[in-house]
């Protein structure tokens, strides 16, 4: 294959699976931050709540893995300047995800109630933050990073700290992610569990999802008022449209399954094809930039051209990913087929 097609091929699977990463850890999060609404009533629905998604949560990690090792091996130039430039915020994240699987491994351990609430506060308080990060690294993606090529050093410099990443836009990518991550864990939960617990995370899916499509048509809104280049690759081939297009339609649909024919298992399915074609949507709104620079646009930006491996390892990477990628995407849907009972709050 042409050097050229492989790069194309990297991103688009470099998105996908960051796609696939947040509709999978997505309702994880969004169940853990439900806990305390959701689950306040008695602690047989809190062990419900866990035992939901306790088979799942460390294998949907492993996404997460994915995605970053391919950024590392795929494009290394580009991954060196975003955990350089992110350090602080992707720290954070790291111990967030450290402390959501200690929670999760540990709370079980000693039945004592205080000790169960803290691990409970913790759990939620990591499962809140991590999404947020998530939410506002990406839309800084979007936006662009401060970013400012010097040749003495042949480096791309970030010229910002924390705080340039706090733009109204990206807080608002932040909130939208939490939100949606709650709503997508809402319709989990009522599709896994059984009695009041599921007619109230069923409740609370109903409650969610109008303040979400509020969010979301606002954030592409603005995604188009405050990121220069994001409308380009679309306007260059008009073709990828259908993206945006299809994802509007799944996550309607998810509402329409919600509201009109109160299906909780077919909402989810159409929530998580809207999680990953959203996030398409976003990372074809960068083609061909992997980190666009808001500084120096045309000088500065990483893209496929000055950022990807050799011809001959993402060939390598690529003869790998065919094998192992289906391996591994259908090891995960015959462990949700097998584990995936009806977990009822009554023992």
């Amino acid at each position: 294959m042409e050097f050229e097609w492989l790069q194309v091929v990297w991103f688009v699977l470099w998105g996908v699976l960051w796609g696939v990463y947040f509709l999978l850890d997505g309702f994880d999060f969004g169940v853990s931050m439900l806990l305390p609404v959701l689950g306040a009533a008695s602690e047989r629905e809190r062990t419900a709540m866990y035992k939901a998604t306790g088979p799942f949560w460390d294998g949907n990690e492993v996404w997460l893995i994915t995605a970053g090792g391919v950024t590392f091996a795929a494009f290394p130039l580009a991954y060196a300047v975003l955990f350089s430039s992110l350090y602080t915020a992707l720290l954070i994240l790291l111990f967030c995800l450290i402390l959501r699987g200690v929670t999760f491994e540990l709370r079980f351990q000693w039945d004592n109630p205080w000790y169960r609430l803290t691990c409970d506060g913790l759990g939620v308080l990591a499962s809140f933050v991590a999404p947020l990060l998530l939410g506002v690294a990406f839309s800084n993606l979007f936006r662009g990073l401060p970013l400012q090529f010097d040749p003495a050093r042949d480096f791309f410099m970030y010229q910002g700290n924390i705080l340039n990443l706090l733009h109204p836009y990206c807080l608002l990518g932040g909130v939208l992610f939490v939100v949606m991550f709650v709503y997508h864990g809402a319709l989990y939960l009522a599709w896994r569990v059984d009695g009041d617990l599921r007619k109230k995370s069923f409740y609370m899916a109903k409650l969610v999802y109008p303040l979400f499509l509020l969010l979301f048509l606002l954030y592409v809104a603005l995604t188009f008022f405050w990121t220069d280049h994001f409308i380009e690759p679309y306007l260059a081939s008009p073709f990828l449209f259908a993206i945006p297009v299809l994802c509007a339609v799944l996550f309607l649909s998810s509402g329409y399954n919600t509201y009109v024919k109160n299906s909780a298992g077919r909402a989810a399915l159409a929530s998580c094809g809207g999680i990953l074609t959203f996030t398409l949507c976003g990372v074809m709104g960068m083609f061909p930039n992997l980190i666009p620079s808001r500084l120096d646009f045309a000088n500065s930006s990483l893209n496929l051209a000055n950022a990807s491996s050799s011809n001959l390892t993402l060939g390598i990477m690529l003869a790998v990913a065919v094998v192992f990628v289906p391996t591994v995407i259908g090891y995960q849907i015959w462990a949700h087929r097998k584990l995936s009972w009806t977990v009822k709050a009554d023992y």
